[in-house]
């Protein structure tokens, strides 16, 4: 099946002589010819039911010409397109594979559980226990009523008379009454236990069941991820189980090695063809909970293929990361509790793992006779704009409470890849990490906390807007989400390297703050106009 497609001598130019860093790159020029020849191909956005992430690979074949790889992520057969798709690095479709042969076991299990579950003898048994259960609390209920008035009969009996055989026949009808009582509920006790332990054995079997089903399934996921054998630019081979526990001691997560991007090095490699550069696109509807824009580039996925590609792309030179300028903090005002600043795009609020400078380090060098840089509030390492840094404790509590009693009031101005049709409103969307490709964040109705944003549009122009926004909540990429998802403003920040396209910078800046100074108790506010 031909899957290299030449690339015409005069779209060509200069080739790249380093491999780009697919976690981290702009799209190069072939890429984003390759890009359109696909998109030739592909169904309408509009007639696709869910979007897709797609890749393509330039490469160089044993003649010497430049071509194309194209690739799509998941692991259903190829779509019916005019261009031929690399094939899967491990075909789990294969009716006679051992994945799906597996798999049909794990759906019998399931069919027993379901079986189990909604037995109709099982089902009755649930039935009549509940209805046993009301009956004994009827009963007992009703016997201690009649113990209670026989107690206060006998108890007006026992004060009214003397006579010794009359008060011992009173004790025995105390002892009787209350030894038929404790008769009665060990025999009722034991008519619920009878229906409970029917009712367990369905119980333990549904559990040895599903025990069953959870090591069938690691079984099978380890094999298959054995099954998985990638290989390197230095011709060397792993499977997905030994890379990920070698480089981070863990199972390979569901779905890796069917991203578009180890498909198409491990086809380039297994056809020594030289790659040169690479990129990955999304086509169609954005998915409910993640951030994706038709026809955007996207860097790699990280939870499945940072691993992964990291083997592979040993024996390639990498594109080195750009060494980035200096990013210096501007102090706008100073008291002795507090210091409002300027952070630049590109700065981090606190020490990372692999960067450490921070607006945190250089307020500390700054003042070294400050308690602390106690950072109240943070800004994403791509924002810019207006931070309050505290010198003391005693601010530090004082401002902090001010944000969780949302006294604190801020402004932020953004310039959108795409026109907003309204003027104004509120944008209420919960979010939550994504767990397999941090630090990005997910819309989750189920698990995420409440975020809301008040926006208003402030100027139209060559399909961008710029705009204000007031958050409300102070999430995680509370405003970059709201602005890219679908049911936000389905319009990204320009320059959002994870919701949007990369650029020179992120094009988002806290521009205005207002807050209760602790020194005088008085309102103040602080304005710093956006560089863009």
């Amino acid at each position: 099946m031909q899957c290299f497609y030449p690339i015409p001598e005069q779209f060509i130019g200069e080739i790249p002589n380093v491999f780009n860093n697919p976690f981290d790159y702009s799209p190069h020029r072939l890429c984003i010819y390759a890009k359109e020849q696909l998109e030739n191909t592909l169904p309408h956005a509009s007639k696709m039911g869910k979007g897709k992430m797609y890749g393509v690979l330039i490469v160089k074949n044993h003649a010497g010409q430049i071509g194309y790889l194209a690739a799509y992520s998941g692991n259903d057969k190829e779509l019916s397109t005019a261009i031929h798709f690399v094939p899967q690095v491990y075909d789990i479709t294969n009716p006679s594979g051992y994945f799906r042969t597996e798999e049909q076991k794990l759906n019998k299990i399931n069919a027993d559980i379901k079986q189990l579950k909604n037995s109709t003898k099982a089902e009755l048994l649930k039935q009549q226990l509940s209805a046993k259960e009301k009956t004994v609390k009827l009963t007992l209920t009703q016997n201690k009523e009649q113990i209670k008035k026989n107690k206060a009969r006998r108890e007006k009996t026992r004060n009214s008379t003397t006579d010794e055989a009359i008060l011992q026949q009173l004790i025995k009808e105390s002892q009787t009454e209350k030894s038929n009582f404790n008769k009665l509920k060990k025999e009722l006790k034991k008519e619920l236990d009878i229906l409970k332990a029917e009712i367990e054995t369905y119980n333990e079997q549904v559990s040895a069941l599903k025990k069953l089903r959870k090591a069938k399934s690691a079984e099978i996921q380890q094999q298959l991820f054995n099954n998985y054998i990638f290989i390197n630019a230095s011709g060397e081979k792993a499977n997905a189980t030994d890379i990920f526990k070698q480089k981070l001691n863990t199972l390979p997560p569901a779905g890796t090695g069917d991203c578009a991007a180890p498909k198409l090095l491990q086809y380039a490699f297994l056809h020594k063809y030289q790659p040169i550069v690479m990129a990955e696109f999304w086509w169609g509807p954005s998915p409910q909970k993640e951030v994706r824009q038709h026809g955007y580039f996207y860097p790699a996925c990280k939870s499945k293929c940072e691993p992964v590609l990291g083997f592979m792309l040993q024996g390639l030179r990498i594109e080195q990361a750009q060494t980035k300028p200096l990013r210096q903090i501007e102090v706008l005002f100073e008291d002795p509790s507090l210091i409002i600043i300027n952070k630049p795009s590109g700065l981090l609020s606190v020490p990372g793992k692999a960067d450490r400078d921070s607006v945190y380090l250089q307020v500390k060098l700054l003042f070294p006779d400050a308690e602390e840089p106690f950072i109240v509030h943070r800004l994403d390492r791509d924002t810019s704009g207006l931070m309050i840094i505290t010198k003391t404790k005693r601010a530090y509590v004082n401002i902090q409470k001010q944000f969780l009693n949302h006294d604190v009031k801020k402004r932020y101005v953004a310039i959108l890849d795409g026109s907003v049709n309204e003027d104004t409103g509120i944008i209420d969307l919960p979010l939550r990490v994504d767990l397999e490709d941090r630090p990005r964040q997910l819309v989750c109705y189920q698990y995420g906390k409440a975020a809301s944003t008040k926006w208003e549009v402030v100027k139209r122009l060559n399909n961008q807007t710029r705009i204000h926004f007031y958050p409300l909540t102070g999430r995680t990429h509370q405003l970059r989400v709201h602005a890219a998802h679908n049911k936000g403003l389905n319009a990204p920040i320009i320059g959002d390297p994870l919701y949007g396209q990369k650029a020179n910078r992120l094009l988002l800046h806290a521009e205005t703050i207002e807050f209760i100074r602790p020194n005088t108790n008085k309102v103040v506010s602080f304005i710093c106009p956006p560089p863009f």
